[in-house]
């Protein structure tokens, strides 16, 4: 936690549900065999996660603020499942490949998360909808346009059938994301077991 108390850096901070080991490891086996196209960045293993709350770019006090809140958490474990990959944006032209992940707990914990953070004063409520996913490869951007995704022709196919059973997510995390050339690295700041 030294790294984060960065004083006067802003953070970006979101607070995610962390996937079982068994399905994150069995993401990557996936991963292997359909996000091959030469256009896709594969999310990290580490990385496959479920956003909850997009917090933003903080300041080093409200961040602490922020872990505190997170460490003082409760909840029960939460059920949840995975769908075949999608595509967004889904009428132009694909930037991120990303598996549905359809689950009332987690759409609970979501609303519940962000009324204690509005509450605190730590959280604005931006009013979107939530869609409880996990993103899995985004599509590198096509040679010198920016923002202009290159095409990508081999799309990944299906998940396995073991990979779409329902499953507990038992870990809530708070992450500082750092954007790298690689892609982004996410730093674990705060963790709650849900039990």
């Amino acid at each position: 936690m030294a790294s984060q108390e960065r004083q006067g850096k802003r953070q970006r901070l979101f607070v995610a549900l962390d996937l079982p080991d068994k399905i994150r490891d069995g993401l990557t086996a996936w991963g292997e065999g359909e996000l091959i196209d030469p256009g896709l960045r594969p999310v990290r293993p580490e990385s496959l996660h479920v956003t909850l709350v997009f917090l933003g770019h903080r300041e080093a006090d409200e961040a602490a603020a922020i872990v505190e809140a997170v460490r003082n958490l409760s909840a029960p474990p939460v059920l949840m499942k995975l769908e075949d990959p999608i595509s967004l944006p889904r009428r132009r032209r694909a930037a991120v490949f990303a598996l549905p992940a359809p689950s009332p707990a987690t759409t609970d914990l979501h609303h519940g998360l962000v009324d204690k953070m509005v509450t605190a004063g730590l959280h604005e409520d931006d009013g979107r909808d939530f869609w409880p996913h996990v993103t899995v490869a985004r599509v590198r951007q096509e040679g010198r346009r920016p923002r202009r995704p290159t095409a990508v022709t081999r799309r990944p196919g299906d998940l396995p059938d073991p990979l779409k059973e329902p499953f507990y997510a038992v870990r809530l995390t708070l992450y500082r994301s750092e954007l790298q050339p690689g892609g982004a690295r996410y730093v674990p700041l705060a963790q709650v077991e849900l039990s």
